[in-house]
């Protein structure tokens, strides 16, 4: 209903425009209402006014890299108006492809079959790769009206197997897995090829049919044993279907290939955690990303590993601990209060982008960090974490062992078990976990304070951050998971001032 009213009053602008022949103002307010509701009859109807323009009111909708979805569906109208409806086509998927949730394609012009046939088969495949690589699986079934088109085109051209595989892959994401997989076998048969398989391959894996799935795949090497990505797509699949030790025998097949190659490295990785749950795969892998910045594709591996892991992806639920004895300190000024709320989260991707996350507090003096230490705002999340995080990036050009930074942050790490000394603990573990050289340092002093407190009310909260420590000797690990083992006990407090207090404020 919202969505409705926005789009009433966008349309009563553009209406308004045009009625003191300002049509490019008129245009942005029809965008703007096609974005809100893009089947709306009386945006079309507007948009016939302009199609009645000279030129067809193609001028007032460019196309470029930067241009909105509801720019794109609009000149896709006027060229449908126009007669050219497979020129519009591709501009309403790139539209689908920015905001696949709004139901660009569900107008009558997709639907008629002549729009299949005008259309050259060669360029609606690549008009659905395009779409297919910008969109979830499962995606939204406003998809769906491309499936008619290609449904029109494969009426036309039934051996064109660039489109029956393209086809196969828009059919899956919509869940028509039956319809996926009949495309893609045809395809793969009219012409064997390396892709044919791979997608014949993935639409028997989103059916559920995992041997077929797997012979697809192994055409797919077969086809060209160098395409180390197959490897690892094979490897995934049999690890998703709990085969994990001939998921990794694909993946050392891959690293023989090509030591560094990254969807192997990623695979390789999440796969050994899974199966020993050893930190150093994951330590491993977030060497590798920093060591490989320019790698092929996106991956979530590492994150994939630490979610809802505490401290690996986020500040414990529950950490019942008290605030501690905080460094004497002003209070926070307002600027610094600001910027900690512009950064502070309870999670987290993993540590390095928990660096990563908190590089805006660089602008802060170790003066504004320690205050918000001393006095975290009531209204922010896990706000000692962030702020030490901040002076973790205090002059990271110093030498760490003389530097200012790892100083300020072992002193405010010495002292009882509080909120405070966890916090300067984890930045101290995100060191260690972006800079190899500091880790043997770091790990001594966990290991060091883990044995301090290990008898202590509240070491089982510690015991838990510890286990995020790059290199902790085994010994120490087996500590730390035996006091996890341990029932939590609750410090005594006295005193308002030492109220327990928790990592999530309600």
């Amino acid at each position: 209903m919202e969505l409705r009213r926005a789009a009433d009053r966008a349309l009563e602008q553009a209406r308004s425009a045009l009625a003191t022949d300002e049509p490019e103002k008129a245009a942005d307010h029809i965008a703007g209402a096609l974005a809100h509701a893009p089947t709306l009859p009386e945006v079309h109807e507007i948009l016939g006014r302009l199609a009645a323009r000279p030129g067809g009111g193609l001028d007032l909708f460019k196309a470029g890299p930067h241009t909105s979805p509801g720019q794109l569906a609009a000149r896709a109208h006027l060229l449908a108006a126009a007669g050219r409806p497979e020129d519009g086509l591709p501009l309403l998927a790139a539209a689908s492809g920015q905001s696949p949730a709004a139901d660009w394609a569900g107008i009558p012009w997709v639907a008629e079959p002549t729009l299949g046939v005008r259309i050259e088969p060669g360029l609606l495949a690549q008009v659905l790769m395009r779409l297919c690589t910008r969109v979830p699986e499962p995606a939204p079934p406003t998809l769906r009206p491309y499936l008619t088109v290609v449904r029109h085109a494969l009426a036309a051209y039934p051996e064109h197997a660039m489109l029956l595989g393209a086809g196969s892959a828009l059919a899956r994401r919509v869940g028509e897995h039956e319809l996926a997989i009949d495309w893609a076998s045809r395809g793969a048969r009219v012409r064997p090829s390396k892709l044919g398989e791979i997608w014949l391959g993935y639409a028997y894996r989103s059916a559920g049919r995992l041997p077929e799935a797997l012979a697809a795949l192994r055409r797919a090497v077969a086809h060209d044993p160098d395409d180390l990505s197959v490897y690892a797509d094979i490897a995934g699949t049999l690890a998703d279907n709990d085969r994990l030790d001939d998921a990794l025998s694909w993946v050392d097949r891959a690293l023989e290939r090509d030591p560094d190659y990254d969807c192997a490295v990623h695979t390789a990785h999440r796969l050994r955690h899974r199966a020993d749950g050893d930190l150093i795969h994951l330590v491993r892998l977030a060497d590798y990303i920093r060591d490989h910045p320019d790698e092929s594709h996106e991956h979530t591996d590492l994150a994939d590993c630490c979610r809802e892991t505490s401290w690996l992806s986020g500040a414990p639920a529950a950490a019942a601990l008290p605030h501690g004895n905080a460094p004497a300190s002003a209070e926070p000024t307002v600027e610094a209060v600001r910027r900690l709320r512009q950064v502070a989260a309870l999670s987290w991707a993993h540590p390095p982008a928990a660096y990563d996350a908190a590089l805006p507090l660089i602008l802060l003096t170790p003066a504004d960090l320690t205050a918000l230490v001393a006095h975290p705002p009531a209204d922010v999340a896990a706000a000692e974490i962030w702020a030490c995080l901040g002076l973790l990036h205090h002059r990271p050009e110093e030498d760490w062992l003389d530097s200012e930074r790892r100083r300020m942050l072992v002193d405010l790490a010495d002292g009882g078990l509080d909120r405070v000394t966890e916090a300067a603990t984890f930045a101290l573990i995100v060191a260690a976990w972006i800079d190899p050289s500091v880790r043997a340092e770091v790990a001594a002093l966990v290991t060091t304070r883990l044995t301090e407190v290990a008898s202590r009310a509240g070491a089982r909260s510690f015991a838990e951050l510890a286990l995020a420590t790059p290199d902790l000797d085994q010994s120490t690990r087996q500590l730390a998971t035996a006091m996890m083992r341990t029932p939590a006990a609750v410090p005594r407090q006295r005193g308002r001032s030492r109220l327990l207090l928790r990592w999530r404020r309600g």
